[in-house]
């Protein structure tokens, strides 16, 4: 046990622990409304939203999983900085209009968007329950941050006394979020972030101290590693398979009900814009926490993530937490880890409320008791909350990580499904509900079908074109049979009849 990073993480939880029960005290609402709990009542400004998407879609996986991708595939990792430098400029041109005719209509979630846009409640219902399936196992992923610094910590890998901490905590997130509702995680977003921050620039300071400065780490990486393979001929390799990875990870990403349960959260359309103008510091951020992984390699801590004993469980996703430990000194180690745990406490958070929401408005109001009232509809998503949370602490202690991990891969891809409902849906008529269905019914099973011919172990499908292999992500050349489908259909179907829109044209301006 390394009691001096136990400590100090276990008295920055305990903090964050206390501000997740002050938060249902913080910008005072009546917590027993859906859009109050599950929304924050839209009282964030500039500020507060800034941390909330950070600490909403800069996770604790994120923290581990990116550095250990980089330590495993090389550069090939990198595809998230560009993707997330992509996201910005569509949520400044997309998602203001979604806010605006929520706000306008008191939609809480997507789904109540998409009923009142096409007035098709089976359109709707499929949005929501591909919300659903795809952020359940992102909830479990964040577990796996938390489990990593607990054995970091020296805590047992297996077993009760391996399990407990992470029951623990676990059981603190689902207090403070029945509790506080999405206010916790907003509040708590700024300590998270503000401790990986600190984290983050102090080992980009530190590490190329140690080793003589960022040219001697880049010295000691294997040449395969810093570049993309040339592609051989007939094949356009990693080369096509890096960039489509980030374009459709950036389509995919704002579609994630957290995503929209942050951007609906805000006070005004004005403010989602300025958050697309400023949120790219966070890239500047990610880019860094990449090199980490890098960095580990050139530090030699990387092979403790495969070889050293009691440490076999977490494989690569061990290198940053072993280059901490070996560059810094116990309290600062529990200072990263803490900023880590924490970084999984709020996604989760968010994750459980957004999913809720959805089973509440979606699925339990609308086809199972239409007659509930608004307090009965709050406390029933403060069960589905709570209901959720045990689900991915099943799912982590019972379970294979690796089915997890799959099951976030076909998640990225299954939501991605719903962006011609949502994003085209915010500019144009054009396309009919049962269209729309169709397509997503076209594109559901064409993307899992390519991930399932890749064993579920990478999303990475080699098109082939006229002679020639375009490696792309499944979940964009999904999409695309999905978007010609709903446009083929819609130009039949809508010869026949229209859909019911409730929505106004002024609506969205």
């Amino acid at each position: 046990m390394n009691w001096t990073a136990t400590i100090v993480f276990v008295a920055l939880f305990g903090l964050v622990t206390a501000l997740g029960f002050f938060a249902a005290q913080w910008r005072r609402g009546d917590l027993g409304l859906l859009h109050e709990w599950g929304l924050g009542g839209h009282r964030f400004g500039t500020f507060v939203t800034w941390f909330l998407l950070g600490g909403d879609l800069y996770t604790a996986y994120t923290f581990v999983a990116v550095p250990a991708l980089i330590y495993g595939a090389g550069a090939l990792g990198f595809f998230a900085v560009p993707y997330t430098v992509v996201i910005y400029p569509i949520l400044y041109v997309v998602f203001p209009r979604l806010w605006l005719v929520a706000h306008r209509h008191g939609y809480v979630t997507v789904s109540d968007f998409i009923r009142g846009r096409f007035g098709n409640r089976w359109l709707a219902l499929a949005v929501a329950v591909t919300g659903l399936v795809a952020t359940m196992p992102y909830i479990a992923l964040q577990l796996v941050g938390i489990t990593v610094v607990i054995g970091a910590l020296g805590f047992p890998g297996t077993g009760l006394a391996g399990d407990l901490p992470l029951i623990i905590a676990f059981v603190i997130l689902a207090a403070f979020t029945y509790t506080s509702g999405l206010r916790a995680p907003a509040l708590i977003a700024v300590v998270k972030d503000l401790l990986i921050y600190l984290t983050v620039f102090a080992a980009v300071i530190a590490v190329p101290m140690q080793l003589g400065g960022f040219g001697a780490i880049f010295a000691k990486i294997p040449a395969a590693k810093l570049t993309l393979p040339v592609p051989p001929p007939g094949t356009m390799g990693l080369y096509s398979g890096y960039a489509t990875l980030a374009i459709g990870s950036a389509f995919a990403l704002f579609l994630y009900p957290h995503s929209i349960t942050g951007i609906l959260s805000s006070s005004s359309a004005g403010v989602i814009r300025r958050n697309a103008a400023i949120l790219p510091a966070y890239s500047l951020m990610l880019g860094l926490l990449a090199l980490l992984g890098f960095m580990a390699l050139a530090l030699g801590v990387g092979q403790l993530a495969e070889y050293a004993d009691g440490f076999k469980r977490y494989g690569p996703n061990f290198a940053v937490p072993a280059l901490i430990l070996a560059i810094f000194p116990s309290w600062f180690a529990g200072v990263a880890f803490a900023a880590v745990a924490i970084g999984a406490l709020v996604p989760a958070a968010i994750m459980s409320i957004a999913t809720a929401n959805l089973f509440t408005r979606n699925i339990w109001r609308e086809f199972l008791n239409p007659a509930c009232t608004d307090a009965e509809e709050a406390g029933i998503a403060k069960i589905a909350s709570l209901v959720v949370k045990v689900g991915a602490l099943f799912f982590i202690i019972f379970l294979p990580q690796q089915y997890a991990i799959q099951l976030q891969l076909l998640g990225g891809i299954w939501i991605i499904q719903t962006a011609p409902s949502v994003m085209l849906g915010l500019y144009t008529r054009f396309f009919n509900s049962w269209a729309l269905l169709l397509g997503w019914v076209a594109g559901i099973v064409s993307g899992t079908w390519m991930a399932a011919t890749l064993a579920f172990r990478g999303a990475i499908f080699p098109l082939h074109l006229f002679g020639l292999t375009v490696p792309g992500y499944a979940a964009l050349y999904s999409v695309l049979i999905n978007l010609l489908v709903a446009a083929a259909l819609s130009l039949a179907f809508n010869a026949v009849g229209s859909d019911r829109d409730v929505t106004l044209n002024e609506d969205y301006a």
